[in-house]
């Protein structure tokens, strides 16, 4: 007995070989029993068929099972929700490729018997997309292209004489912006270079004067040196050139004299139009506090001198630098033999002298030629 039946989705389309056969326990042969399951063609899904497999008999009574075309058994879905008083039933999807037939099985739990309906389905019911179809895409877009490239080439054509010259004309005008943005670009380089240069410079001459002001000491002025015009806001050592005579009565000396390590000590000269600062050996000091006016020997005096609007060193030296400077930074640097002069207000370095003679140096100042 065969039962089957096609789902509107496949009606008139399907043409199948269907056959039933009944299987029977060789434990509990009995016969008349069997109900043979009853096959649905659903409908198409998910590029297969959607197949069901319904029995008359109640779910807790039987066993649904389905057997693909290899023998394999396949899980299938149950149509009942879990429940035991509805009929039987489960559904799977036969894709190509799976061997194109399927079995369900009903066990009968109770009798110990068996039915089997089967269904056989040819490839070419299956979904499939024509190759015919992609071809055509194919074909229909390459024509597409051809069309638009063959209108492109005859405007192009029309035109190419007009757009030769307006390119060229577009190719010097991008020249001559590009050498200006060139040149820009150059100028802004160098700049911002420059800015680089001066502003780490900056850094590094303001470490440089940190560093000097760490080794600040205390001066304190030698009042039998003092000139009476010259004020107690001494910090600093100046230098005097050793081709000048400095007037006993325009110098002031400090009392504290150094011969080892780094010292600094700031000075206060103001807006005086001429001055002289450094260090003097400790003979030279005894002379000035014992009011001797005489020329230096070399190596007996350092000094920085501000005279004319311009800076110079012992021995006549001219500082390139022209920047007014209200306080003066010394730093007296005997573990490298070198005197040390700083811009305080700017914390930059000024200028400095080589020691070329060993002992112990005093700080000292004098306001120049006229004692003012």
């Amino acid at each position: 007995m065969v039962n089957c039946c096609l789902g509107m989705g496949l009606s008139g389309q399907v043409t199948a070989v269907i056959f039933t056969f009944v299987l029977v326990s060789p434990h509990h042969p009995t016969a008349g029993v069997g109900h043979d399951p009853l096959l649905v063609l659903d409908g198409y899904e998910d590029s297969g068929i959607r197949m069901k497999c319904f029995s008359e008999r109640l779910f807790a009574q039987v066993q649904l099972l389905w057997t693909d075309g290899r023998g394999d058994n396949v899980t299938g879905t149950p149509l009942t929700s879990g429940t035991t008083t509805g009929n039987a039933g489960s559904s799977i999807i036969l894709k190509p490729g799976s061997g194109n037939s399927m079995s369900c099985k009903i066990i009968d739990k109770l009798l110990k018997t068996s039915t089997e309906s089967s269904v056989v389905i040819a490839d070419v019911f299956f979904p499939a997309t024509s190759p015919w179809l992609t071809a055509f895409v194919m074909l229909l877009l390459l024509s597409i292209f051809l069309v638009i490239a063959a209108i492109y080439k005859l405007r192009k054509n029309e035109k190419t004489i007009t757009r030769e010259k307006n390119a060229q004309m577009e190719i010097k005008k991008e020249i001559e912006e590009l050498k200006e943005k060139l040149a820009e670009e150059q100028q802004r380089c160098q700049k911002e270079s420059q800015d680089m240069s001066a502003t780490i410079e900056k850094l590094q001459n303001e470490m440089e004067f940190r560093r000097a002001q760490s080794k600040a000491v205390t001066i304190t002025l030698d009042e039998t040196c003092l000139h009476p015009n010259t004020t107690s806001k001494m910090y600093h050592q100046p230098t005097l050139s050793s081709h000048h005579e400095i007037p006993p009565d325009t110098v002031v000396v400090a009392t504290e004299g150094f011969s080892e390590k780094k010292h600094y000590w700031e000075v206060e000269v103001g807006d005086k139009p001429e001055w002289e600062l450094g260090v003097v050996r400790e003979d030279v000091r005894w002379k000035l506090r014992n009011k001797a006016k005489s020329t230096f020997l070399e190596g007996s005096l350092f000094s920085l001198q501000f005279s004319q609007g311009e800076y110079s060193l012992t021995g006549g030296k001219v500082v390139g630098s022209r920047i007014p400077c209200r306080v003066v930074g010394v730093l007296l640097d005997q573990q490298s033999d070198i005197l040390y002069f700083f811009h305080v207000e700017e914390k930059c370095h000024l200028a400095f002298v080589p020691l070329n003679s060993s002992g112990k140096f005093y700080p000292f100042f004098s306001s120049g030629s006229n004692g003012k």
